[in-house]
């Protein structure tokens, strides 16, 4: 062992040269005048020199038959052979792993005992294999000695550059054989396989959340030790991961690189477009495995899901409400600060939420593009649809609590909960009177204004309720005042 690195340190850097610099604490050439070296005459055979020769001249003898590769050692030669072969002569005594070198079971037996002999001098960083340590070196220097002859782009390692290259040829060898999905590299696709089997092999140490790649895993990790390295130049921002602060950036930039092919909708997030397509197939892929309802986005089945489990997480600073999503906590929270941001542009009409402006809208339209199929009723709303449904379905799945009353709607149960509670929680303004439903008070306000908006149309007559314009009728009609 000893001859063979000198001899290498001896021709490689030329005759008389020292291969370590006076720094080391072990000096090669001085070794040979300690008294307990060998002697050259011993060390240095016939048959040692002849090879070393061979090496400093570029020698190569030694020729495999198969491919016509050429190897200046016979061993060499001998290790290579066995790629044709398939021979693996040296096995682990420890699992079932076989392997063509003695080398790489060596390398492989540190796997079981946790040996990490080879020590970075700069972080003290510890690796298994002395190429580890080589490639972690480069992090420190920066060094790229990879370089793509066609962009010139750099890298630090060789098997990174290989990958890059198949970007340039659009080559992907590593095919899926659950899927018609290929890829560029073979840790691509070994990290899409796990989508099909569901592997998970990357743990966390603090809580048992698992991920299919260690990045995701390092990512986590963040979340606990409240680490955030990526930061906004525009503003305070921090991120745990660097995907996160490049979405962030398109807030700023206002980029929205993802486009959908079938409209001219963008989005800044290639998920948000994914979602998005999803309205234009029809495609409800995350089910609830309780009631069977499907939804086009995972998001909407975990929210669903607290309907089943009551859960609700989004809790008001202001009162003791909760709620099981945070656009309904978002749009409770203003009703304390009385914002009605959204407004209509017809009237003057203002709302709490998106959606009841969306509704109101179709008022001014009279369009009633929502049409029940087991009658003629028509409605200007989906949601008002499915309710309609229910009328003829029968179906109430509201149910109190209390009693065995139940409900077409969600609205209906909310005020017939107050008759168990006793809760009146409209009040009016001028009196002390207050009322369990928004429409009794109303009408109760008509009181104080003297307004009467229900004119009829027969003799000009007007009332303060629409159940007195309904009596006033039938006096016309001759039909019977009492009502059934």
């Amino acid at each position: 062992m000893f001859t063979c690195l000198w001899l290498c340190s001896f021709f490689c850097l030329g005759q008389g040269s020292q291969p370590w610099s006076g720094n080391s604490s072990y000096d090669f050439m001085d070794s040979f005048t300690r008294n307990d070296s060998p002697s050259l005459e011993k060390t240095l055979n016939v048959g040692t020199l002849k090879h070393a020769v061979g090496i400093q001249s570029a020698e190569r003898p030694f020729k495999c038959e198969v491919c016509q590769k050429s190897f200046n050692w016979p061993a060499n030669l001998k290790c290579h052979q066995r790629i044709h072969t398939g021979e693996k002569p040296f096995k682990c005594d420890l699992c079932q792993s076989t392997f063509s070198e003695s080398g790489h079971l060596k390398r492989h037996m540190r796997t079981h005992s946790g040996e990490k002999p080879f020590k970075c001098d700069i972080c003290q960083v510890n690796f298994s294999q002395f190429g580890h340590l080589k490639r972690h070196l480069r992090t420190h220097s920066g060094e790229k000695p990879y370089e793509c002859y066609l962009c010139q782009a750099n890298f630090s390692q060789s098997g990174n550059l290989k990958i890059h290259l198949r970007t340039h040829s659009r080559e992907k060898t590593f095919k899926c054989d659950l899927c018609k999905a290929s890829f560029s590299d073979f840790g691509s696709l070994q990290e899409h396989l796990r989508t099909h089997n569901g592997e998970k092999p990357f743990k966390c140490d603090l809580c048992e959340a698992s991920f299919r790649r260690p990045d995701n895993l390092k990512c986590h990790q963040r979340t606990h030790s409240g680490e955030k390295p990526f930061k906004c130049d525009l503003c305070q921002a921090s991120f745990t991961a660097s995907g996160s602060l490049k979405r962030h950036l398109r807030i700023h930039s206002g980029d929205k690189p993802f486009k959908c092919t079938l409209c001219s909708a963008s989005f800044s997030q290639s998920s948000h477009l994914k979602s998005h397509t999803r309205t234009h197939s029809g495609e409800k892929p995350f089910k609830c495995d309780i009631c069977q309802k499907s939804f086009s986005r995972s998001v909407l089945l975990i929210g669903h899901l607290r309907s089943h489990n009551g859960e609700k997480p989004f809790k008001c600073d202001i009162c003791a409400a909760s709620f099981s999503q945070p656009g309904y906590l978002k749009s409770h929270q203003r009703t304390h600060g009385g914002d009605r941001s959204f407004k209509c542009d017809i009237c003057s009409a203002s709302f709490r939420q998106s959606g009841h402006l969306k509704g109101h809208l179709a008022t001014h339209s009279k369009e009633k593009p929502f049409k029940c199929d087991l009658c003629q009723a028509s409605f200007n709303q989906s949601a008002h649809l499915k309710r309609h449904l229910r009328i003829h379905s029968g179906e109430k799945p509201f149910k109190c609590d209390l009693c065995q009353a139940s409900f077409i709607e969600s609205s209906s149960l909310k005020k017939h909960l107050r008759t168990h509670s006793g809760e009146k929680p409209f009040k009016c303004d001028i009196c002390p009177a207050s009322f369990c439903e928004l429409g009794n008070l109303k009408c109760h306000a008509r009181t104080h204004s003297g307004e009467k908006p229900f004119k009829c149309d027969s003799c000009q007559v007007s009332f303060s309720y629409s159940g007195q314009l309904k009596r006033h009728i039938r006096t016309h009609s001759g039909e019977n005042n009492i009502l059934v």
